[in-house]
C-alpha cells in the first residue's frame, strides 16, 4: 500500500509543490491537506492518514499543538495514530523543539532537497525516527540548557534500564545510527536495534526522537555532550 499523507502548512504555494513531488512517487499518495492545525484534527476523525507533514508556525493552532493531539498527550490519546514529520523555515527554531517534546518523529527544513524528503518520509512511515546530528543535535543543544535539568543524571525513570541500555541510550542522544552505535560498542546491529526497542518500551517513548528529548531533560546528556 502506499504511504498515505497529510499536507498541513498555511501557505498553498508550498503545499502545491510538496504534494507534487510527492504524488510523483509510486509508494506515496497524499490524501489529504490543511491549512492549520484545529483543521488538521478534524480532517484526521475521518481521514486515514500514516505521515503528516507539518508546518510550526500557522494561524489559530500551531503544529505544535496539534503535534501534541496527534501523537497523544494527557488529555488526547491516538493510539496507532498517524506519525509526524515536522517542516520548518529555520534549523534552530524553538517550536520545532517543542513539537519534538510533543511527539513529533523528527523534523526537516522546508527547502530539503527533494529526495531527503521522501527518504525521511519513508524513514518515519517505518517507525525511524529522523534523527540527523547536523540538525536535531544542533536544535537539542541550542535549547537544553532552557530544560529544567534532573539534579542527578540517574533519575529514578534511567533506572528501568541495565547497564547496556543506558550505554546505548547515550549514544543514541549523542546522534549515533545503530550501525555506529553497533561499531563503538562492539555489537551487532541487530543487538542494537533490540537494546533500542527496550528502551523504548521500557522508557515508554513513542521513538528515538523521544528517547533523544528525555536523555537530555534527566541530565543523561547535557549541551555540547555527556553528563
Amino acid at each position: 500500500m502506499a504511504i498515505r499523507v497529510m499536507l498541513v502548512d498555511d501557505q498553498v504555494l508550498l503545499r502545491t509543490g510538496f504534494r507534487m513531488v510527492l504524488q510523483a512517487q509510486p509508494d506515496m499518495e497524499v490524501v489529504a491537506e490543511a491549512g492549520d492545525g484545529g483543521e488538521a484534527i478534524e480532517v484526521l476523525r475521518t481521514a486515514e492518514v500514516d505521515v503528516v507533514l507539518m508546518d510550526v508556525r500557522m494561524p489559530k493552532m500551531d503544529g505544535v499543538e496539534a503535534t501534541r493531539r496527534i501523537c497523544g498527550g494527557p488529555e488526547h490519546e491516538h493510539e496507532g495514530g498517524p506519525r509526524v514529520l515536522i517542516l520548518t523555515t529555520f534549523d534552530l527554531d524553538e517550536y520545532a523543539f517543542a513539537a519534538l517534546k510533543a511527539g513529533a518523529s523528527g523534523f526537516m527544513l522546508k527547502d530539503v532537497p527533494p529526495a531527503e524528503l521522501l527518504t525521511a518520509i519513508r524513514a518515519v512511515h517505518s517507525g525511524d525516527a529522523v534523527v540527523a546530528p547536523s540538525t536535531t543535535r544542533r536544535l537539542l543543544d541550542r535549547f537544553a540548557p532552557l530544560l529544567p535539568h534532573a539534579t542527578e543524571p540517574t533519575s529514578p525513570r534511567l533506572g528501568r534500564l541495565t547497564e547496556r541500555e543506558r550505554e546505548v541510550l547515550l549514544l543514541v542522544a549523542q546522534g549515533l545510527s545503530n550501525g555506529e552505535i553497533a561499531q563503538r560498542l562492539v555489537l551487532s546491529e541487530a543487538t542494537v536495534k533490540t537494546h533500542v526497542g527496550r528502551i523504548l518500551t521500557k522508557l515508554e517513548l513513542r521513538d528515538r526522537v523521544q528517547a533523544v528529548v528525555l536523555a537530555y531533560e534527566t541530565g543523561l546528556v547535557r549541551a555540547g555532550g555527556a553528563a
